[in-house]
């Protein structure tokens, strides 16, 4: 069965995950030193890592035998944690389980010890998502944990977390994922899947993914599905982006006070099904980027 390629090439240590140094680094030494916290908050726009980091930090906290803060992937528990077969990692989706009888079944069998591992660790994904009842339950169960119960929450929206819950949580802001680091990690891909990408269409799928490399794999494995020698010419049309020379001419027609030409091009642009919410961004960054010339 086919696997999306944001699935498949999902890092599996810290060492593999790209453009978040001052997490990975900070959480392999706690690892390491044995000073884990009992509760993280990972925060951040999508894509950017937050989920994955939290499976590779429950895996590495259940670990049989770590390797320099990482999980070793070859011990049993390492392998059932991947099938999702380890019943000491449970993972709950907020957005779909955020009652207070949902949280509160969690507490209740937070009491109980781990079945195979040192720790029972609950991954709350899109936290934010918690009814206000789920909040004051999950508090009570955060403020004195049992010592063998750990917490990696994540969420893409920290304003709406209580105050109290993010008091107890070592907090984690993972930042938006660099252009060039996206560029490279999708040349590996390509590589890996022997698939030829130009270079510039690799660059502009990252321009296009703002920070997120589950975006940019999404639209590589769309474009690949097209052909497989993705060209600029098959981004562009696979992410409905306008291109150079459109955007071009209807700065040119802004600056000629030609309303009938500027009108012409996004008509026909329109009529190609470009999205104009993103020929509206693609117009932003160059006048942006005219601004900063002058």
């Amino acid at each position: 069965m086919y696997k999306a390629l944001y699935r498949k090439y999902r890092p599996m240590t810290f060492d593999d995950v790209v453009s978040q140094p001052h997490i990975t680094t900070t959480l392999r030494n706690q690892l390491i030193n044995g000073k884990t916290a009992h509760a993280y908050l990972f925060t951040g726009s999508r894509g950017t890592g937050k989920t994955t980091c939290a499976r590779i930090l429950a895996k590495a906290l259940t670990c049989l035998h770590p390797v320099d803060g990482n999980p070793c992937l070859e011990c049993e528990i390492c392998r059932d944690a991947d099938d999702n077969a380890l019943a000491d990692i449970i993972e709950i989706d907020a957005a779909s389980n955020n009652g207070g009888d949902d949280v509160r079944d969690l507490r209740d069998g937070a009491v109980y010890t781990a079945e195979r591992c040192r720790y029972k660790v609950y991954i709350i994904d899109e936290v934010h998502m918690l009814s206000k009842e789920a909040f004051n339950a999950l508090l009570k169960i955060m403020e004195e944990p049992p010592p063998h119960v750990k917490f990696i929450l994540a969420t893409t929206e920290i304003h709406k977390v209580l105050p109290t819950i993010l008091s107890r949580c070592q907090r984690y802001d993972f930042r938006r994922i660099l252009p060039s680091d996206i560029t490279e990690r999708l040349m590996y891909v390509a590589e890996k899947e022997n698939i030829k990408l130009d270079r510039d269409a690799a660059e502009l799928i990252a321009k296009t993914a703002d920070g997120g490399m589950r975006d940019a794999l999404s639209l590589l494995d769309q474009c690949i599905a097209f052909s497989e020698d993705v060209t600029l010419d098959i981004v562009s049309g696979a992410a409905g982006i306008a291109g150079r020379e459109p955007v071009f001419e209807i700065l040119e027609a802004v600056a000629d006070n030609d309303a009938a030409n500027a009108v012409a091009v996004i008509d026909k642009l329109y009529n190609m099904s470009k999205d104009m919410q993103k020929l509206c961004d693609e117009l932003i960054a160059q006048f942006r980027n005219v601004m900063l010339a002058k």
